[in-house]
């Protein structure tokens, strides 16, 4: 199909005709000392020179060029949902964990939004000295007693079911952690597959290593492990993202449930912009649990945060009553994070 330029280009006798018409208009315009245009309009061809009077040389000035610097303005850097880019010590953490049509892994599963409201309401009284900023702790890598599609004894969440969850999330004001139950892959691995997540400003990681079984292990038979040096290679990883995507500080959970669980803890080394959370999961009645508490804490380098999880069901075996915030709150070192499972 031709262009429309072609379809309007006339052809090449018609422009012939058009050549030699102009061509005699001149010749014949030249002999009578003008040229006459195309348009049948005569001018003159005589040198002339105009000549301006004093009056007009003297009215006449250049008019000055204005330019307008234009400047744009940066964005603001981003923030944490309850403002500010700094975690500690403006804020303590309260939040649910759990994993869709799971609930026996917590209770952030079913509508999230009423979830939501139902862990501010258990949050209200760790308001006292500090803000609260809630966290939806996601199992978000889940493991399994089976092999699965890698071999790897886990599965990962879909990216759909994480953006309902960091919507509900940003919903509520709150944080939203992915936490990382591995089976017989590593750690870093796993937290790198949800890179695109972690570079929002509100979402961390929650790292679980009595679910990292090594390559022979099953989950759910055998306490896994992680040493200091495997949390160390996360917190180089998130740290590289805060400072390349100027980002605020980025929460790093490893949950503990027994000594066992994490060995060589001080090779976890400070790294700008990380925050890293110790949650103490111990099990049982208010003794058991304060007996596991200072226990663990113990070995906690002097960098990292103190977190505490309660479980709303399996604390209760015992018979005991769940510990109270005032309990919780009366603990040494102080929890900043408290986690309801």
């Amino acid at each position: 199909m031709r262009s429309s330029a072609e379809r309007a280009r006339p052809g090449r006798g018609r422009v012939g005709a058009v050549l030699a018409a102009a061509v005699l208009a001149l010749s014949a315009c030249s002999a009578n000392g003008g040229t006459e245009g195309v348009d049948g309009q005569t001018t003159s061809t005589a040198s002339t020179t105009d000549t301006a009077s004093p009056t007009d040389a003297a009215t006449t000035t250049a008019t000055p060029t204005t330019t307008t610097a234009t400047t744009t303005t940066p964005p603001p850097p981003p923030e944490l949902p309850g403002g500010g880019r700094t975690i500690f010590p403006t804020y303590r953490l309260v939040g649910f964990s759990g994993h869709p049509g799971s609930p026996a892994l917590g209770r952030l599963t079913g509508d999230l939004d009423v979830a939501a409201t139902r862990m501010a309401e258990q949050a209200v009284p760790y308001a006292e000295d500090r803000q609260v900023l809630p966290v939806f702790e996601l199992i978000a890598t889940v493991a399994h007693p089976f092999p699965t599609e890698e071999g790897d004894y886990s599965g990962r969440s879909s990216d759909e079911l994480i953006q309902d969850h960091l919507d509900a999330a940003r919903r509520a004001g709150a944080l939203l952690l992915l936490n990382i139950q591995p089976g017989r892959a590593d750690f870093l691995p796993e937290v790198r597959a949800y890179e695109k997540w972690l570079l929002e400003p509100d979402v961390g990681v929650a790292l679980d290593p009595e679910w990292a079984v090594g390559p022979s292990g099953i989950p759910g038979e055998v306490y896994g492990q992680t040493t200091g040096t495997e949390l160390d290679s996360v917190a180089t990883y998130l740290a590289r993202l805060v400072a390349e995507h100027n980002l605020p500080e980025k929460v790093m959970v490893y949950h503990q449930v027994a000594a066992s669980v994490v060995v060589d803890e001080q090779l976890l080394l400070p790294h700008p912009g990380v925050v890293p959370i110790k949650s103490v999961d111990g099990i049982g009645s208010q003794a058991e649990k304060e007996t596991t508490w200072d226990r663990l804490m113990e070995a906690k380098p002097a960098h990292v945060h103190p977190g505490f999880k309660l479980f709303y069901e399996e604390d209760l075996r015992t018979g005991g009553p769940l510990m109270t915030p005032e309990q919780v709150l009366d603990l040494t070192p102080l929890p900043e994070y408290v986690l309801y499972e």
